[in-house]
């Protein structure tokens, strides 16, 4: 992130970022210090998804209100937020619930929380954190026109379907990843392959070698808060 993302910024004339920390630290959650790096590195909000609770120093570091979000429709009297406002942008973080776990409906959190924002016409952007392709796909449609951008994060492999709906939102089933390249979603391969084999529960190691930086640049009309334009970002770092 800190050999990439300052000069992406510069030749995009890029004014606001934000990376889904989730698995920021060792593979897995994430933690004060991963956060403070990956802020240190140019991004200005970091959201997550359902490993937010994996370290729990990162409760505490919550109540110091830095830019990280976790999921929206988490339960309220969960610690941290699930949105806030960012150079004039409303940045906003939701989990899914097919195939990832149990919480609280995505999409009517999203019209509970537009209701509080309907007469703003600020950029709205959405990191929706799924599993299930036709979810993600269900959600986009759904906020089509409502939002800035639904950009769909979780299984760490970018899909080709970068587009802007006909309401004038941007849409991506999934980011990708910034990670190792040769491995599994991630992970060490010999790892992964073998708790396939043995079906035994164990740890994954990350994976090493070059790293694959998968991000989407979406172009937003501050006046109207439609989508203007939707890129796939990606290089490989040695």
């Amino acid at each position: 992130m800190k050999e990439i993302l300052p000069g992406l910024c510069h030749e995009y004339k890029i004014d606001l970022v934000v990376g889904n920390g989730e698995n920021a630290a060792g593979g897995l959650g994430i933690t004060p210090g991963t956060a403070e790096e990956l802020f240190d590195s140019g991004i200005d909000v970091i959201t997550t998804g359902n490993h937010i609770w994996a370290y729990k120093e990162i409760i505490p570091y919550m109540d110091s209100e830095p830019p990280l979000l976790r999921p929206l429709n988490y339960p309220p009297t969960n610690p941290g937020r699930g949105y806030l406002l960012k150079k004039k942008a409303l940045i906003v973080n939701l989990v899914g619930r097919v195939f990832i776990g149990h919480s609280d409906c995505p999409f009517r959190a999203m019209d509970q929380l537009l209701a509080e924002f309907e007469n703003k016409s600020i950029p709205i952007i959405v990191d929706f954190h799924a599993e299930a392709t036709s979810e993600k796909v269900a959600m986009g449609r759904y906020l089509d026109g409502r939002v800035s951008a639904v950009l769909g994060t979780h299984t760490h492999v970018g899909t080709i379907d970068a587009h802007i709906l006909p309401g004038g939102t941007a849409y991506v089933t999934d980011i990708g990843m910034v990670g190792p390249a040769d491995s599994v979603i991630g992970d060490d391969p010999d790892s992964v392959i073998d708790r396939f084999l043995t079906q035994i529960p164990s740890r994954l190691s990350v994976g090493k070698g070059n790293v694959s930086f998968d991000a989407i640049l979406v172009e937003v009309d501050k006046k109207t808060g439609n989508a203007v334009d939707i890129k796939r970002i990606q290089k490989i770092v040695d």
